[in-house]
Parts: C-alpha cells; structure tokens; sequence
C-alpha cells in the first residue's frame, strides 16, 4: 500500500543509533563501566540499526 523507500542512507541509522548508545554508555562509564564494554555496546547497536534498516524489519 505505501511504497517504502528503500534508498536511505545507511550511515543515517549507524550514526543515530551510535549516538544514542553513546549518550547511555557514556553515562555508564562515569559510573565505572569500563570503557571497553561501553564502546563493544556502541558498536553492536549500531550494527543492528545497520541490520534493521537493510532488511527493513521496522
């Protein structure tokens, strides 16, 4: 019924969801989180926006 457009950019959903995961882990961090998880938890989300927004699961 709606045409889905299918020619975003995939850097729009990396960096948003970089972004958002930063703001948390980096919260995390000032309360002794150690850097190394937080960044592993940056990336892996913004891997699966990647994913989401390729397969268009959402």
């Amino acid at each position: 019924m709606y045409d889905k457009n299918t020619q975003k950019d995939p850097w729009v959903a990396a960096v948003t969801a970089a972004l958002g995961a930063g703001v948390a882990t980096s919260f995390a961090v000032s309360q002794g989180q150690s850097p190394w998880i937080a960044l592993g938890i940056t990336v892996f989300a913004a891997v699966v926006a990647l994913f989401i927004d390729r397969t268009g699961l959402i």
